[in-house]
């Protein structure tokens, strides 16, 4: 459930809209596409609002919608693209009609959404964007703030009261939190429950916003349990998972990457090789993720160390990868995430130690259905797993699926989906690389102990040391005696 500050006091939506209402400088304008006008409904039910909005409008017809706002690649309508061409106008046209001379302590603002409800067929399937453009002074430089929603209450009246309480809440958090991104996200959710919307995308740019870290918005999102999972991309940006997944070939590899090693490398490069082989695979549309779920990001505290997620966060960007973030413990769970978006073929790639957890039944007790049920959702969808083996020192036999552990009661459903190929060895792996760790290789880091930069791969070991990642410490040099 969202955090909530038990001495805080929220405001309803009437307060917030009467307190923006109130204030002389904040003066701006609605657009809302779908879900009616239910942001700026709340403003002229409050009263004063003659002095805070100087438009309010909603393009419904598609065809009007594109003559204002042009068309969107696929004639899509709820999509990022069309929220930000919205926002960017509709300020644009404050700018060029209102005369700074006759307004100049005026803080102007542009807010919109554009929004679609569930349907008979799909009730669970409304989602939306909304945006602000703002000042936080007459002159400054304009910040942006978007975020992705999805709406879980099959009501779809229900649906749009939701969409127009957090809108109240985004813009109240813009024009009078700006300076605490924080406090920003925590009153996203104020009359709100986690239950019927879901958030699950944050953008927060503007000189307002430079110290901000958008990929720790994402983070948050996750902590605070507004969604289950986010994901961005190699430039740190925070993007929303229709937008990545939709129809796509997806191949995921999850991992603590405390650091990447050469390990993780020869994962991924020898599971793709195999997976671009598949008959169901399309290269052109094929999305790679690497995936950290949050227990893997907790300290010895059970606390979220930030700044060590974002020394992984950073050398996964440097290598151009698209990085998850999810709580999803369970693979089975990670596999039906993929499936709302996409019913092309899937592709994990996993080492032996992650696959003897996913037959061990007692991962699965809190499902009616057991260990079936997760099966059920992981292998009624076109998924198939590639299996990196394991030798943990130079002496140990290797294991792969001919001599993997598997306890007796599922030996029978792990013969299947071996004889099936719905798990396969990944045999063109380095031998030389099998010992690596990546704990060992961490501690190596902080003790500043040497030779830990042969396992990871090129330029890594310069990132570490260069911004003194993960805690670096310099090798200590050997001493010499001198001998008279």
């Amino acid at each position: 459930m969202p955090i909530i500050d038990p001495h805080r006091v929220q405001l309803s939506p009437n307060q917030k809209a009467k307190r923006i209402n109130a204030d002389p400088d904040a003066y701006g304008t609605f657009a809302e596409i779908g879900a009616g006008q239910e942001t700026v409904r709340h403003f002229f039910r409050a009263g004063g609002a003659s002095q805070t909005i100087a438009k309010a409008m909603s393009a419904y017809d598609k065809d009007f919608s594109n003559a204002i706002y042009g068309a969107e690649p696929g004639n899509r309508f709820v999509c990022e693209s069309r929220l930000r061409n919205m926002i960017r106008h509709e300020y644009g046209l404050i700018v060029e009609r209102l005369d700074r001379k006759d307004h100049p302590t005026k803080r102007f603002f542009s807010f919109a959404n554009t929004v679609t409800t569930s349907t008979f067929n799909q009730p669970h399937s409304g989602h939306g964007w909304l945006g602000v453009r703002f000042q936080t002074a007459p002159e400054r430089p304009t910040n942006d703030v978007v975020i992705h929603v999805r709406l879980h209450d099959p009501d779809i009246n229900l649906q749009q009261e939701c969409i127009g309480v957090l809108g109240v809440n985004l813009l109240y958090a813009c024009l009078f939190h700006h300076d605490d991104p924080q406090l920003m996200m925590t009153t996203l959710y104020d009359n709100v429950s986690r239950h019927v919307v879901e958030i699950d995308m944050i953008q927060m740019t503007g000189p307002d916003f430079s110290d901000v870290d958008n990929r720790l918005l994402s983070l948050q999102l996750v902590k605070r349990g507004y969604t289950d999972a986010v994901i961005f991309g190699p430039d740190g940006q925070n993007l929303q998972a229709t937008e990545v997944l939709y129809k796509k070939n997806i191949l995921a590899i999850r991992g603590s990457f405390r650091p990447v090693t050469k390990v993780n490398i020869d994962m991924i490069m020898n599971g793709y090789n195999m997976f671009i082989k598949e008959q169901r695979v399309d290269r052109q549309q094929l999305q790679v993720l690497f995936e950290i779920t949050l227990n893997n990001l907790q300290a010895d505290s059970g606390d979220v160390d930030e700044k060590d997620f974002i020394d992984r966060a950073d050398i996964l960007c440097s290598l151009g990868q698209t990085v998850l973030i999810s709580n999803y413990q369970e693979y089975f769970k990670l596999v039906e995430y993929f499936s709302r978006y996409t019913k092309a073929r899937m592709g994990l790639i996993m080492g032996i130690d992650n696959l003897v957890k996913v037959f061990d039944e007692k991962y699965y007790r809190s499902l009616n259905g057991g260990m079936l049920e997760a099966f059920g959702i992981l292998f009624t969808r076109d998924l198939k797993i590639y299996v990196y083996p394991s030798r943990p020192n130079k002496e140990a036999e290797l294991v792969t699926l001919d001599n993997m552990p598997i306890h007796p009661r599922v030996r029978p459903l792990y013969d299947y989906l071996r004889n099936n190929k719905r798990m396969v060895d990944i045999d063109s792996f380095d031998p030389q690389v099998l010992h690596i760790f990546s704990k060992s290789v961490l501690q190596m880091i902080r003790e500043g102990k040497p030779g830990w930069e042969i396992l990871v791969p090129p330029y890594v070991d310069n990132m570490i040391k260069d911004n003194k990642l993960f805690g670096y410490r310099p090798a200590k040099a050997a001493k010499v005696e001198l001998k008279n």
